[in-house]
């Protein structure tokens, strides 16, 4: 198996995990836009209890890669994400970001 292929692998059975049935080519998809950072063992993780962590989530990927406009939607979308993941210890990067598209419905940025 490839490395790609086993982080798709580890992310759709940490989204398992939580109870969310994943569409398999989203998943695919935003590991692919995240490029390299997946393959890094501190990138690949978002540190959800480290609030500049979070900062960076809704600055870089909320607004800049899915152009959302700033609010206070964001960061309960982002506590949402964190609660949905409550009980995982390392929070994929993948999944964290595949649960906000889904949240916001920007599906189609990935088609």
């Amino acid at each position: 198996m490839s490395a790609f292929s086993d982080v798709v692998e580890k992310s759709l059975e940490q989204l398992s995990s939580v109870g969310v049935a994943a569409d398999e080519a989203l998943v695919t998809a935003v590991a692919k836009g995240l490029g390299p950072s997946i393959y890094n063992q501190d990138s690949s993780l978002v540190a959800s209890s480290d609030q500049e962590e979070l900062d960076r989530v809704k600055t870089n990927f909320l607004i800049g890669k899915l152009g959302l406009a700033d609010g206070p939607e964001l960061d309960a979308a982002i506590a949402e994400t964190v609660a949905t993941l409550k009980g995982v210890n390392r929070k994929l990067r993948v999944v964290f970001y595949y649960l906000l598209v889904k949240k916001f419905g920007k599906e189609a940025i990935y088609s």
